[in-house]
């Protein structure tokens, strides 16, 4: 018991367009600030709080971010908000 139960199962990539480089920056950050590590540069991998993804930047526009594990109790759909959610914050910056 207490074990960590992580589902592998199928959450499709989320791709974002018009990232600039201040919104990919302030995107990290806030990431962090929620207790997710993240890879330094442009791509690598998110870590923390159930959830393990990579993510890829192309350094203008596109990110990508694919889910390899969550939370048996985390559907898709709460951790792609989320992220989406972190980046509609970051708009402004």
């Amino acid at each position: 018991m207490g074990e960590r139960k992580l589902d592998t199962e199928g959450c499709q990539g989320i791709k974002f367009k018009n990232v600039t480089p201040d919104m990919f920056s302030c995107m990290k950050k806030k990431l962090q600030a929620c207790g997710i590590e993240t890879s330094p540069g442009n791509s690598g991998m998110l870590e923390g709080n159930g959830i393990v993804a990579s993510f890829s930047w192309d350094g203008e526009a596109n990110l990508i971010i694919e889910i390899k594990e969550k939370s048996l109790n985390t559907y898709c759909g709460q951790v792609s908000g989320k992220f989406r959610a972190l980046l509609r914050e970051c708009q402004g910056f």
